[in-house]
């Protein structure tokens, strides 16, 4: 990254350490994020098997002082498009006013003897702005077990833009780490930035 300061020093050594086309995904995250400071950050690789091909997707997170930028990098095998193996990179900037929600998911061992400030086993980080919705419906009913009429459908529309799983298995307790301490700023950020000036 052009900019000094050890968290986005951080930044850009996370993104040589995946090993997932590092000079890649960096040019494009340094291209979304621009000028701006680097307040906090996840990089995040997943391996995937299809058939008897391996997959690789690598997921950056970067919070600014007033974005939430996102970045997804593919690779695919040489198809009917592309002779040889290609990668796609894509990102995008969201005004930290637009995020709607910030779901943290913690699963933890052995509840009843947990201490603050355990590690969870497994964090997922869902993240809505409105850019992707999921509806799920299901037929309606009545509390009449007889009715045989059509009551037309029930369901909930949820914001669904990113989810983010990581578990300490996978991913090593240090990503979960940095996954839980960018959903805390993140979450900061946003009540931050809804706070009314005085």
């Amino acid at each position: 990254m052009a900019k000094s300061g050890t968290t986005t020093q951080g930044l850009r050594a996370a993104i040589e350490r995946s090993g997932y086309y590092p000079a890649l995904v960096a040019e494009a995250v340094e291209a979304a994020v621009g000028g701006e400071a680097v307040a906090s950050y996840v990089v995040h690789q997943e391996t995937t098997f299809d058939a008897n091909e391996v997959r690789r997707h690598v997921t950056v997170l970067v919070l600014t002082p007033h974005r939430f930028v996102v970045s997804h990098t593919d690779e695919q095998a040489a198809d009917t498009s592309s002779p040889t193996p290609y990668a796609t990179t894509s990102t995008e900037s969201v005004k930290l006013d637009r995020i709607s929600s910030v779901v943290v998911s913690r699963v933890v061992a052995n509840p009843e003897s947990y201490t603050p400030g355990t590690l969870p086993r497994e964090v997922v980080l869902t993240i809505g702005w409105g850019a992707v919705s999921r509806i799920d419906l299901e037929p309606a009913a009545c509390g009449d077990s007889n009715c045989d009429a059509d009551h037309g459908y029930t369901g909930n529309a949820t914001a669904d833009d990113l989810s983010l799983r990581v578990s300490e298995a996978g991913d090593g307790p240090d990503t979960v780490r940095q996954t839980l301490a960018f959903a805390q700023a993140l979450s900061e950020a946003i009540a931050a930035t809804a706070a009314p000036t005085r």
